[in-house]
């Protein structure tokens, strides 16, 4: 006799690939975003939201009838269907990954920006020497009533308990995070930068000593981290915060910063707007790049990263900080500007911000992105005003997953 999953249980053939981990197939006509699959698949999956009043449904791959050969064995079973976020393409072969993310950047620039353009999609040093595991520098774990480090399931509130994570760093891994009990209902977040011999461990925004097992209650208990980043250009060090926002795969920060120092020319003197700057991950380079003669004025509206901003550029007369709302902050002026760089979060920058960019006129805009939706609307908003997008490269900084990184080019 069926049971009820059973009933969920739908036979599909597997189109394209579509932005946001899944692909696209059709049942009696009815769109399916399909996760766990490959395209050109015949897969047997389990609908997971379905109903006649959805525009589409959604479901989850459960066994393959017909397999594509970039399929492999998963790195991360627990990822894989009715399991964690985080790792919707640990069953996909890393150039195909790549391909898969090449594929989703130029089909959004071409519904969203009429730009037929190919983009080339980079890996990371060292990433494929590591199979596209044990990248992540930074982990957020969440702890179930039993105590148990895990994730949450996918578009779940439920967590799953973990026994390892494996896109965490040697160093992450090697905290043990998993071999322990915790307090039921925590969130810990745990970062030790590339390179270096200790991390930060937070249980609920607090730091953790983990020999002692307990909460660290001393005032000045390490609650930053050291990082370094090199590139052709230089090197750099921070302090940041280890609640803050950084870059979480161990090369990500060098490779941005390099992109960007590339993308921006020859910016000896020249007076450069970074927008969303955080922390300072580039505007320090920036600063550096620009000299005694030029200028950089930094825009950031998180209270910690303004403040991780202040530290570390205190010896940098070139550099004024604005603390606030990106789009409030160019209304209010920022004076003549050669260069812009950006890096919105994933919503992209948006009309306001791309209105008052334009209006002073920058010779060249460099646009750190990481939604190919969000960068190919504010490009076609870009190019509507005057500028021509001349370059987009894609960045593989989040191996396993459907996330890509990009960086773009616009002149004037």
């Amino acid at each position: 006799m069926p049971t009820d999953q059973d009933v969920d249980l739908v036979d599909l053939v597997v189109g394209p690939v579509a932005h946001g981990g899944h692909c696209v197939a059709r049942l009696d006509g009815r769109v399916v975003f399909v996760r766990h699959a490959l395209p050109g698949e015949r897969v047997r999956a389990r609908l997971t939201e379905s109903g006649e009043g959805r525009s589409f449904w959604r479901a989850d791959a459960v066994d393959v009838l017909d397999a594509s050969p970039d399929r492999v064995p998963s790195v991360w079973p627990a990822a894989g269907p009715g399991g964690v976020g985080g790792g919707e393409l640990a069953h996909v072969a890393l150039p195909a990954q790549r391909a898969w993310k090449r594929a989703v950047l130029e089909e959004q620039l071409r519904r969203l920006a009429h730009d037929e353009r190919a983009v080339p999609v980079l890996a990371a040093p060292g990433d494929d020497e590591r199979g596209g595991l044990a990248w992540r520098t930074r982990i957020d774990l969440v702890v179930d009533g039993a105590g148990r480090a895990g994730m949450y399931r996918h578009r779940s509130h439920d967590v799953l308990p973990l026994a390892d994570m494996p896109l965490a760093s040697e160093a992450v891994a090697g905290l043990g995070l998993f071999d322990r009990r915790w307090p039921a209902g925590a969130r810990i977040e745990a970062v030790v930068p590339a390179g270096a011999q200790a991390g930060v461990v937070l249980v609920d925004g607090a730091p953790f000593d983990l020999s002692r097992g307990r909460p660290d209650p001393r005032p000045n208990a390490r609650t930053t981290v050291q990082e370094q980043v090199t590139t052709a250009a230089g090197r750099w060090t921070y302090r940041v915060s280890a609640a803050g926002f950084w870059q979480v795969h161990r090369e990500a920060p060098a490779v941005l910063v390099g992109a960007v120092l590339d993308a921006a020319g020859d910016l000896a003197g020249a007076r450069v707007l970074d927008l969303y700057s955080g922390a300072g991950l580039f505007t320090l380079p920036l600063a550096d790049a620009v000299g005694e003669g030029g200028g950089v004025v930094a825009v950031e509206g998180d209270d910690r990263a303004v403040r991780d901003a202040r530290r570390l550029l205190h010896d940098r007369p070139q550099v004024t900080l604005r603390a606030g709302e990106v789009g409030g902050v160019l209304a209010s002026g920022v004076g003549a500007t050669d260069v812009v760089v950006l890096d919105p979060p994933r919503t992209g920058a948006g009309r306001r911000v791309v209105d008052a960019v334009a209006a002073l006129a920058p010779r060249r805009v460099v646009y750190v992105a990481c939604d190919p939706a969000a960068l190919a609307r504010d490009a076609a908003l870009f190019v509507a005003a005057g500028y021509t997008l001349d370059a987009v490269t894609g960045y593989d900084l989040f191996p396993m997953t459907h996330h890509v990184e990009a960086v773009a080019v616009l002149t004037r």
